[in-house]
C-alpha cells in the first residue's frame, strides 16, 4: 500500500511539473499573460501567488512548495490547509514541488522561504537560471553568517549572471492579504525597469504596490522591525500598558534609522510602508508571530517554550543576534536591541531588562 501511495504521488508530482511547463510556454507565447512563480509555500508566498493569481485567468503563476506531499496535498485540495485553510486556490495557481519547473515557468521568480533558507534556495535555483530571469524576494531579514543584505546575497551567490533584483516589504500579514483585504506594500530593487515591472504585476485592485529608491532601508526595516516587535509584546506581556509599548516603537524606530544611516541608507527611507507602516504592524497586532512570541516571553514563557507554542518562523529571534552584530560592528547605539539579544540569548529576565532600559543616563531624543 505504501509503495503505491507513492507511486500515485510521484504520478501525480510529473502530471504537475509538465501542466507547469506547457502554462509557462504558453504563456511566453502570448503577450497579453503575465506570470510568476513564487519559491516558498508558506503563508505569505501562497498569500503572494493569489494576489496575482487572482487577476484573472491571463496572469499564470506557478507556487513551489519543498515537499512533495505538501504539493500534492495542495494541488488536490485547492488550498493550502496548513498556513491559508478555507482559502481557495484559483486553476490558474499551479502547485509543485519541482524546482527546475518553477525556475522554466516564468522570468519572474519571487523568493519567499525563511531567511535562514535563503542562501540555500539560491544556490539550489542556479543551474536552472538563465540570463533572462529576474529575482525578487520578499524574505525579511538579513543573512545570519555575514548580516548581508539579501540584495547583495543575491549578487554573491548568482555570480556571474547579473540578474536584476527586487524586494517587496511592507505591513502585510498573509491571511489578510489572501482574503482580498485592503493591503499596501513597497518594492525597491536594482533596475528601476524591473521595478516598475513588478510593481505592476503585483498589484491588484486591493492590493497596492508603491515604488521605493531605497533598497538598503526597505530591506534593514524589514529585519530590524521584527526584534523590536518581540519587545513591544514583552511590554505588555509584562503589563506595562499602551504609554510603555508607544515608546518602545518610537525609540525603536529611532535605532532603526540610526542603523540603517550608518549602512548608507536615507533617514526618509524609514518613514514609509517598510519602516515605520511595518513596525506599526508587527508590534501592535496579535497576528505577528514576533509579537507573540514577546508576549509570552513577558509572561514568563520560556523562549523555547514559545517557539514551539508559535509553531512558524520567528524571524525577530534569529536577527536580534545579527543586528546586535552589525550594531557593534558601526559603533551604533541600539539599547532596546541589545537588551531583547540579552533576553532571547543571554536568558536575561524581561523586566530586569526593562528596568536597565529605563535607568539609562537622559539622553536627548
Amino acid at each position: 500500500m505504501a509503495q503505491q501511495a507513492m507511486a500515485q504521488a510521484q504520478a501525480a508530482q510529473a502530471a504537475m511539473s509538465q501542466a507547469v511547463m506547457t502554462q509557462g510556454t504558453a504563456a511566453e507565447q502570448t503577450q497579453t499573460q503575465q506570470t510568476l512563480a513564487v519559491i516558498g509555500a508558506g503563508s505569505y508566498g501562497t498569500a503572494l501567488a493569489l494576489a496575482v493569481a487572482s487577476k484573472g485567468a491571463a496572469f499564470k503563476v506557478c507556487l513551489w512548495a519543498r515537499s512533495q506531499e505538501q504539493a500534492v496535498l495542495m494541488q488536490r485540495e485547492r488550498q493550502n490547509a496548513k498556513y491559508l485553510p478555507g482559502i481557495v486556490l484559483p486553476p490558474n495557481l499551479a502547485i509543485t514541488s519541482d524546482l527546475a519547473a518553477t525556475v522554466a515557468f516564468s522570468r519572474n521568480l519571487l523568493l519567499v522561504v525563511p531567511s535562514s533558507a535563503f542562501t540555500q534556495t539560491l544556490q539550489a535555483i542556479k543551474p536552472y537560471l538563465t540570463s533572462e530571469h529576474r529575482i525578487a524576494f520578499a524574505t525579511k531579514g538579513l543573512e545570519h553568517s555575514s548580516g548581508a543584505f539579501l540584495s547583495q546575497v543575491v549578487a554573491r551567490e548568482l555570480e556571474p549572471l547579473e540578474l536584476p533584483v527586487a524586494a517587496l516589504s511592507g505591513p502585510t500579514f498573509a491571511s489578510e492579504l489572501a482574503r482580498g483585504l485592503p493591503t499596501a506594500i513597497a518594492c525597491a530593487g536594482t533596475d528601476p525597469d524591473f521595478v516598475a515591472d513588478f510593481c505592476h504585476l503585483m498589484h491588484t485592485p486591493t492590493f497596492r504596490v508603491y515604488q521605493s529608491s531605497d533598497l538598503i532601508a526597505l530591506q534593514l526595516g524589514g529585519a530590524v522591525k521584527n526584534v523590536i516587535a518581540i519587545g513591544a509584546g514583552m511590554s505588555d506581556g509584562l503589563g506595562y500598558g499602551a504609554n510603555a509599548r508607544t515608546a518602545l516603537i518610537s525609540r525603536g524606530l529611532a535605532e532603526m534609522i540610526r542603523l540603517g544611516v550608518a549602512l548608507g541608507a536615507s533617514e526618509r527611507g524609514f518613514m514609509g510602508l517598510s519602516g515605520l507602516g511595518d513596525l506599526m504592524l508587527t508590534c501592535t497586532d496579535n497576528q505577528s508571530r514576533n509579537r507573540r512570541l514577546g508576549v509570552m516571553l513577558g509572561q514568563g514563557m520560556s523562549a523555547a517554550e514559545a517557539l514551539m507554542q508559535i509553531g512558524q518562523v520567528v524571524e525577530g529571534y534569529h536577527m536580534v543576534q545579527v543586528v546586535r552584530t552589525l550594531a557593534l560592528r558601526h559603533q551604533i547605539e541600539m539599547p532596546i536591541c541589545h537588551e531583547l539579544y540579552e533576553v532571547l540569548v543571554n536568558h536575561k529576565n524581561g523586566a530586569q531588562a526593562a528596568r536597565d532600559l529605563l535607568s539609562r543616563e537622559l539622553t536627548a531624543e
